[in-house]
């Protein structure tokens, strides 16, 4: 490969922010935004497709992968907060313009990025991650009820949310062919929600995503007032999200690029070729 991943970590208000790099530096940047329970990790698939051609960043939030993990009595795990140590690691890094791909909580954590700094952002990709709240499907009606009262409801959420079966179907969802998937992918972040801390960090984090359904109205009303270039790739076997989310970015960014494909929640997992191609032809690159 001729841009290797280097493995890095940057000091951002007194947390080590582990990341992967690859790529040229003076390519166009693709930063890149993970879901819950994954980390940079899930992006390995596109760094090793893309970096001839794109300076690719994928960051680890404060509490995933090797980055730092705070006491949650201690360090707020907010989508705010997290938003605001990724925008200052793109400072950091001296990121001044950039692609957002952004994956289930990559889009809060991107959204809140693009609203906050909107003449850094070159293009949003956007990869299963729900801006409108009828993208929130079935799987989401006890998660409501732990953001309505977190005490009568917290154990049966994180059931729900952080289980093994969860872990599992998080990646296979309805997929009928489930000889595509390594196991590796939910036995290692199963391993690793059952670090010391990690259920209540993880916990406190998900308590916060309410907020992120009250920021919907706002995200949509940006998206319409800027028209960012939008590229919106579906795995169609997620069973997180509902497959009406992808067509709604379209009513707010009527050139958006929308794709739907045979893949899951993590889309990455049986379709990097195809993600791959789609954001060359979407986001220019060095090449």
């Amino acid at each position: 490969m001729q841009y290797p991943t280097s493995y890095r970590t940057a000091q951002i208000e007194g947390l080590s922010i582990f990341y992967r790099e690859a790529g040229p530096q003076d390519a166009p940047t693709l930063l890149l935004l993970h879901g819950l329970p994954s980390s940079s990790r899930m992006f390995e698939p596109l760094l090793a497709r893309l970096s001839d051609r794109y300076h690719l960043v994928a960051p680890d939030y404060p509490g995933f992968g090797h980055s730092d993990w705070p006491d949650p009595k201690q360090f707020a795990y907010t989508f705010d907060h997290t938003a605001d140590i990724m925008n200052h690691f793109a400072e950091a890094l001296g990121l001044s313009r950039y692609a957002l791909y952004m994956q289930d909580y990559g889009g809060p954590v991107g959204f809140r990025m693009a609203l906050a700094h909107p003449e850094r952002v070159e293009a949003l990709i956007v990869q299963n991650a729900v801006a409108h709240n009828e993208g929130l499907g079935e799987l989401w009606k006890p998660r409501r009820a732990f953001w309505a009262d977190r005490a009568a409801n917290e154990t049966t959420l994180r059931k729900n949310l952080l289980s093994l079966q969860a872990t599992r179907t998080r990646h296979v969802g309805k997929d009928p062919i489930v000889e595509r998937y390594d196991p590796d992918l939910w036995t290692d972040e199963f391993g690793f929600l059952n670090q010391p801390g990690q259920a209540d960090i993880q916990t406190d984090l998900f308590y916060d995503y309410r907020t992120n359904v009250e920021a919907y109205p706002k995200w949509q009303e940006w998206m319409r007032a800027k028209q960012p270039r939008l590229l919106v790739i579906w795995g169609k076997h997620d069973l997180s999200f509902d497959l009406s989310e992808p067509e709604a970015y379209r009513r707010d960014v009527p050139d958006a690029q929308v794709h739907v494909l045979d893949a899951g929640h993590f889309a990455l997992d049986t379709a990097a070729d195809e993600i791959a191609a789609l954001i060359e032809g979407s986001v220019g690159s060095s090449r």
